[in-house]
């Protein structure tokens, strides 16, 4: 009877880009290029080992269920999905981007009642409160940027790269809520269940990391 494989989920976009090579130095290679596939799931070397691709936002809610055992997803998700649904054993260092607010140029800082755009609704409510002030929050998914200049909000909370973005758009970065980087997750009950080939990921993983560094 063969077991069932391991299924490692990975974000599209900058991350799958610079965790393909840390999986190769750990000898999980697809099968096939995935960027240039339609496919979500992918076989590998390995007969063991899938790897799925997926959206960031979908990682956690995947390996929280056991739908993947594995996932790869920036700890910016983390802290807006919360944690407790699975274990975080490794940080891969890689996509590093800092979440922080962001204003118009050159702007005083509001008094009173804020309004903040962002995705990022609870780690903004989180922070803010720990700042002692009052916000309203709107949640956008995307063109943030646009907000304060059409007069939908006085800042942002966003991730932020190289600022350019920002920039470009009337806005420049002010407090840093976090530093962002990639994290291995893994789901509670498969590393009980399948913790000898976790386990040899892990630590290959690892190793990786730190002979790039």
């Amino acid at each position: 009877m063969r077991s069932t494989p391991l299924v490692i989920a990975l974000t599209k976009g900058r991350i799958l880009e610079e965790v393909l090579p840390l999986f190769e130095q750990a000898n999980i290679v697809p099968v096939e290029n995935i960027a240039q596939s339609r496919k979500l799931i992918f076989d590998t070397n390995l007969d063991n080992v899938k790897i799925m691709v997926i959206r960031g936002s979908d990682v956690p809610t995947y390996v929280e269920f056991g739908s993947a055992d594995v996932g790869v997803v920036g700890n910016d998700l983390l802290l807006e999905y919360g944690s407790g649904g699975f274990y975080e054993p490794l940080d891969l260092k890689i996509a590093k981007c800092r979440l922080m607010t962001a204003q118009p140029i050159g702007a005083k800082p509001g008094k009173g009642r804020l309004k903040v755009a962002t995705k990022f609704t609870n780690i903004a409510k989180k922070y803010f409160a720990e700042q002692g002030q009052q916000i309203e929050l709107i949640k956008l998914n995307g063109a943030l940027e646009l907000a304060p200049a059409m007069g939908l909000a006085d800042l942002i909370v966003d991730i932020v790269d190289t600022g350019k973005t920002l920039k470009a758009n009337g806005l420049e970065p002010k407090q840093l809520i976090a530093n962002v980087s990639s994290r291995v997750i893994v789901n509670k009950a498969s590393m009980k269940i399948k913790n000898v080939i976790i386990r040899e990921i892990l630590s290959k993983l690892r190793k990786a990391v730190e002979d790039r560094e």
